[in-house]
This record gives structure tokens, C-alpha cells and sequence, in this order.
């Protein structure tokens, strides 16, 4: 039986990790207005149906990148001392997917609304 009272204290403790995270991650907030800034030119270019859910895609895989990050470092940061040398490798293999992931979410944009740009420009 579906149990209303746990489920809504799931999405309570979601989202006050949710604000936690934004509060004390610059990456998070800075990666976050960049998808707000992706989302307005794509609303205002008329993107296709497609490129739109290639794109909430990639930026959504960018987020819980940096958000699978900071936990992972919290995370780090109670099983072993700062200067444990695998505790750093841990913390820079994790910010290493995050680069990758915006990177990559950062390759697909331009590949998606280049033409966007191109046919505005020349009509």
C-alpha cells in the first residue's frame, strides 16, 4: 500500500538536499544559471521537440553530476583525513566527470543550437 506520509517526507528531505547543495556549491549555482540561460534561447529559437529533450537531457546529466560529486566528497571528507592521499584522488576522479559531463553538455549545445543560430542569422 502506497504510504502518502513517507512518500512526502522522501520529497521533503529531496529537496532540502536539494537547497542545501545549491546554498553551499558555486559549480551547482553557475551550472545551474547556464541551463536557465540554455532553456530561454532554446524557448526563444523554437527548438524542436528532439533537441529539447537532448538538451534537459544533458544538462540534467550535468547536475546530478556535480551533485553525485559533493556527496561523494562529503563523503571523503568523514572516512579520511584531508590530506589522505586517496581521499584527494577520490575527490579530483569525481571532479573529473563533472568537467567531462559539462564539457560534453557543453559540445552538444553548441551542436544542437548552432543551426538555430545559423538560420536566424541568414533569414
Amino acid at each position: 500500500m502506497l504510504n502518502l506520509k513517507r512518500l512526502a517526507k522522501s520529497f521533503i528531505y529531496s529537496f532540502r538536499g536539494l537547497a542545501k547543495i545549491f546554498r553551499e556549491e558555486q559549480n551547482l549555482r553557475i551550472q545551474a544559471l547556464a541551463a536557465i540561460l540554455v532553456i530561454i534561447i532554446s524557448w526563444l529559437l523554437e527548438i524542436r521537440r528532439l533537441d529539447w529533450c537532448i538538451l534537459l537531457i544533458v544538462i540534467f546529466t550535468v547536475v546530478l553530476m556535480e551533485i553525485v560529486n559533493s556527496a561523494v566528497e562529503r563523503i571523503a571528507d568523514v572516512l579520511g583525513p584531508r590530506l589522505n592521499n586517496y581521499i584527494k584522488e577520490i575527490k579530483d576522479i569525481t571532479a573529473a566527470a563533472v568537467m567531462l559531463a559539462s564539457l560534453a553538455a557543453a559540445v552538444i549545445g553548441l551542436i544542437i543550437l548552432g543551426p538555430y543560430f545559423i538560420d536566424l542569422i541568414i533569414f
